[in-house]
């Protein structure tokens, strides 16, 4: 029976040999299509760039996970946060996009996939928003737009015309006065 040291010995060395033969990810040695949301084994994230032959390839980048290192982005996340591995570069560009959004958001990729969370929340951030209030207006636009599909119906015809205006032409001026203030539930 071999001894614990022996055997500490032997994970020591087959350790320090995979380090040294370059184990761990490294942005330039990864398939195409698993660079983009990578992470390289120095923290780095590793960016999908094209040549000017028109050929992809990977590179790191100069921007820090902060916190993660050796990390290939799972299909899973992929698929749940709405991301597309032939994304060239980095961009902040996508936070624009309502579907997007919407995706990455979603509880899924929001607590399911911390990798992508961390790079949206810098890149956010980059612009000046904070990635949770972002996603709770995303949020409330949601519940803001089924209110609308569900009203936008014979009730907003009936609206349109309670106040003499077209529906083809919402109105102007609609009259504050029309409906008694309401009153809060909750007394003071």
């Amino acid at each position: 029976m071999a001894s614990w040291s022996s055997i500490s010995l032997a994970l020591v060395i087959v350790f320090s040999m995979s380090k040294a033969q370059g184990a761990g990810v490294e942005c330039e040695r990864l398939e195409v299509s698993a660079c983009a949301y990578a992470v390289s084994s120095s923290g780095m994230r590793c960016v999908l760039e094209r040549n000017a032959g028109g050929a992809y390839t990977c590179a790191t980048s100069e921007i820090d996970a902060e916190g993660f290192v050796d990390w290939v982005e799972t299909d899973g996340c992929v698929a749940a946060c709405g991301l597309d591995r032939r994304t060239v570069g980095i961009s902040s560009d996508s936070l624009l996009d309502a579907n997007f959004r919407r995706k990455l958001c979603s509880s899924e990729c929001f607590r399911g996939c911390p990798n992508v969370v961390n790079l949206y929340f810098n890149l956010a951030a980059g612009e000046g928003v904070f990635l949770p209030t972002l996603c709770e207006a995303q949020r409330m636009n949601a519940h803001r737009e089924m209110a609308e599909i569900r009203s936008s119906g014979a009730a907003a015809v009936m609206a349109y015309e309670w106040f003499g205006e077209s529906p083809a032409y919402p109105p102007s001026d609609i009259p504050v006065d029309v409906f008694p203030p309401a009153e809060s539930p909750i007394t003071l």
